[in-house]
């Protein structure tokens, strides 16, 4: 079971101290949470991409390769990469060279975006939201498998026998071949065809009870086996909100502001209802989506969750609308030093 955190690089306002972090300051904040999931034994941090001006990352595979570069052990990949928006041979060469860097450590997490900001920033239609990932996965996996392609399609100009390097790096046991995983938020058809492609799959479960995520897990486990690819492939994670402290009364009263202020705005963009503290305590209770609370709460939950899923990785977002730097940290030091031993004994490592 593997444990880590993701981020956006969250530069709103502090909503308690009304303090400002610049996207510079940021970026450098981030790069120093890596290095600490590093340290205390972490796996895994994930870099996610927007184009908002409450985000300072919309370029994560720049960043990916700033923290690749700073450590030795740790999985640094996307979350995600908007792949709906970008040109799959350009990504490929990307992840493919920031894969050579670390010898293996990168992940590619493809996605279409919660936010659709890029999409007229790049100039996609949004008329083409299912299309243009359908094309685009499918060219990456091809550009993955084959080292010279042929290939034509509607959204970028065909390749005739085209050369695409570098390779990646040569894993035992993988050969030359990227990281490559499906986002989703739960949509059935995404389980579905993940399984297909025989591709690990990451749920982002952001509200209700994440044990109702059984029956996609169940679809897309029976889909990948029915599809006849190797089981060492068949790999679930779990994304979605949480935070740490010493107490866990004490991380509910810290967390709270900064998620209220990011689910306000979110709420007031979609037309949600409005969050309060009781939605907030309810999610952040047992069975709720929110892993909020002190290390011994937050692993019995962890372990709880693993029983109904029987999920490989889970990751937290622990920064939303600018967790001060000194409280990102403490949370990611107990993560890594708290939760992770009570996670692995409880699973048996």
């Amino acid at each position: 079971m593997e444990l880590g955190f993701y981020t956006f690089g969250d530069i709103h306002p502090d909503p308690v101290t009304g303090a400002v972090t610049d996207p510079a300051q940021r970026l450098a904040d981030v790069l120093e949470r890596v290095r600490l999931a590093e340290e205390v034994g972490l796996d895994y941090v994930g870099i996610g991409e927007h184009h908002r001006p409450d985000y300072a990352i919309s370029s994560p595979s720049t960043v990916i390769a700033a923290a690749l570069a700073q450590t030795e052990r740790i999985t640094v990949g996307s979350a995600v990469t908007v792949l709906s928006t970008e040109d799959p041979v350009r990504v490929f060469q990307q992840f493919a060279t920031m894969d050579l860097l670390s010898r293996g450590r990168v992940e590619l997490l493809a996605g279409r975006g919660s936010f659709v900001e890029s999409y007229p920033l790049f100039g996609a239609s949004l008329d083409d939201y299912d299309a243009l990932y359908d094309e685009k996965i499918g060219l990456l996996l091809r550009l993955d498998a084959e080292e010279r392609v042929t290939w034509s399609g509607r959204f970028r100009p065909a390749l005739d026998d085209a050369l695409v390097l570098p390779r990646p790096y040569d894993r035992p046991g993988r050969g030359r071949h990227l990281d490559i995983a499906v986002a989703t938020g739960g949509n059935p058809q995404s389980s579905v065809r993940a399984g297909v492609l025989g591709l690990p799959i990451s749920y982002a479960i952001i509200g209700g009870q994440p044990a109702q995520f059984a029956p996609l897990v169940d679809l897309y486990r029976s889909a990948h086996e029915q599809s006849g690819h190797d089981a060492s492939t068949r790999k679930v994670s779990v994304a979605g909100m949480g935070f740490l402290a010493d107490d866990g009364r004490a991380a509910r009263d810290f967390f709270y502001p900064y998620w209220h202020d990011s689910m306000r705005r979110i709420a007031s963009e979609r037309g949600f209802p409005m969050p309060n503290r009781i939605s907030f305590e309810s999610q952040a209770a047992r069975g709720g989506a929110y892993f909020v609370g002190g290390p011994e709460e937050v692993a019995e939950r962890v372990v709880a969750l693993h029983e109904v899923l029987g999920h490989d990785r889970q990751a937290f977002q622990m920064d939303l609308s600018g967790v001060p730097q000194k409280e990102s940290l403490r949370a990611i030091e107990l993560l890594g030093t708290r939760v992770v031993p009570l996670v692995r004994e409880a699973l048996g490592g």
